[in-house]
């Protein structure tokens, strides 16, 4: 039977979901057209190359969240694209994690859908990936629980008519940099 009180859920479940969103930095918008979403994803790769240096410092976790067909990959490939990927940018459901050296940086985006256990994490070595230098782009996150590093930066994707809605928070001082970067370019393109 599924907990139904706060105080029937196991104590790092409560840690988790109470550390994930502190929800002082966030930026939602539209997206009602594909392009919006890779206009996003290129903001998403100049936000990245302006916070290099904390990703060489100490890495970025950047949590993706939604709905199977909500856009992920979709942002993660306009993102690559931005940063100058000419490869294919293909959804890591079946090989769990695709990496891309990027520059300065390597995105590596890795999917839990068909994680079993979330044992799974550790038994692939996974916790490696997660370093500095690195942007670990994750989906189905929940599914690694607790072994997956605290986010930095959550982008929450959902359908919204025939298009889509963001909703980006930011849990960390580097989230926070690359969400501000994030919102004042989009800003500034909303109103040209």
């Amino acid at each position: 039977m599924a907990p139904t009180k706060i105080s029937e859920l196991s104590p790092s479940l409560i840690t988790f979901l109470s550390s994930e969103t502190p929800l002082t930095d966030r930026f939602s918008a539209s997206l009602p057209a594909p392009a919006d979403t890779d206009h996003l994803g290129a903001l998403l790769a100049d936000a990245l190359r302006c916070a290099s240096a904390g990703i060489l410092a100490s890495g970025l976790a950047l949590r993706l969240e939604g709905n199977l067909g909500a856009g992920k990959t979709s942002l993660i490939r306009a993102a690559l694209r931005r940063l100058g990927w000419e490869g294919a940018v293909k959804s890591p459901t079946f090989t769990l994690l695709e990496t891309y050296p990027c520059g300065e940086f390597t995105i590596n985006h890795f999917d839990f859908y068909r994680f079993e256990e979330p044992e799974e994490f550790e038994d692939a070595g996974f916790q490696d990936e997660f370093r500095p230098g690195a942007v670990c782009a994750t989906e189905w996150s929940e599914k690694a629980f607790p072994y997956l590093p605290p986010a930095d930066i959550t982008v929450a994707l959902s359908i919204e008519g025939l298009g889509r809605r963001v909703e980006i928070t930011a849990q960390s001082p580097l989230g926070r940099e690359i969400l501000a970067s994030i919102s004042e370019s989009w800003n500034s393109t909303a109103a040209a």
